[in-house]
């Protein structure tokens, strides 16, 4: 009796099995690259068109984030700063320098290259498009910048230290104890939160005596009770 099968179908399974195979290492390696920072770009540090040190002028001067970024706490996003903004100090500090180039053209009419255009200042962080992220309303209740953006106050240049990646979002809205201050130190980058139990010695007469002890009073008197589902963030 004639075979009913072509004699070639005899290496099908191990096709098959090659085929399998190849797919499964695939997606093994895809989901292990995903996981890595690269995908995340934690560590993005793009060249800027004005080397602006933040370690200067909030470490070293002491400048407030609402001085630049002056719609934090009240708009969902947070604003780059305007070449006003940086007109109205170094129209007088540091002048000359030439690392200023870019924002005499944009601010100086008297300057020979003046045309002025804004500085096209390049963004660093940046959530996708079907991620829907309030600034205010974190800032409101007491999370704070270096939550989300690592000491950037110490930044020379900045870059991105953190994923903001779902699964880093969903860990602070699990137990956002852990990252809350009372709203006064929000902006404040000295903040240490067993520092301050011991300069408002007062909370101890509200049951107040550890550091998870102030996040959980803070949790309640502001009623953060984030959400975990999906349609949390993805309107």
């Amino acid at each position: 009796m004639a075979n009913i099968f072509p004699r070639w179908s005899n290496l099908l399974p191990l096709k098959i099995a090659v085929c399998a195979g190849t797919a499964a290492a695939g997606v093994a390696l895809a989901f292990a690259y995903y996981a890595t920072p690269k995908t995340s770009v934690v560590g993005y540090q793009p060249s800027q068109p004005i080397p602006f040190s933040h370690k200067i002028h909030v470490d070293q001067i002491g400048l407030d984030c609402r001085y630049c970024h002056s719609f934090v706490d009240v708009a969902g996003h947070s604003n780059v700063p305007t070449g006003n903004t940086c007109w109205n100090c170094h129209q007088h500090v540091q002048r000359d320098s030439p690392k200023l180039a870019p924002l005499h053209r944009s601010m100086d009419s008297t300057y020979a290259g003046y045309d002025g255009k804004p500085i096209e200042w390049v963004r660093v962080h940046k959530a996708p498009d079907y991620v829907y992220f309030n600034h205010s309303a974190h800032v409101n209740r007491g999370i704070s910048c270096q939550s989300c953006h690592g000491d950037i106050n110490k930044m020379e240049v900045v870059y991105q230290a953190e994923s903001l990646s779902m699964g880093f979002c969903l860990e602070c809205h699990r137990a956002p104890e852990k990252h809350l201050r009372p709203l006064e130190e929000v902006f404040n980058f000295s903040y240490d939160a067993e520092t301050y139990l011991k300069n408002n010695p007062h909370l101890a007469q509200q049951g107040v005596k550890t550091t998870e002890d102030l996040g959980l009073k803070l949790k309640e008197q502001f009623k953060v009770n984030p959400k975990t589902s999906c349609a949390t963030c993805h309107h």
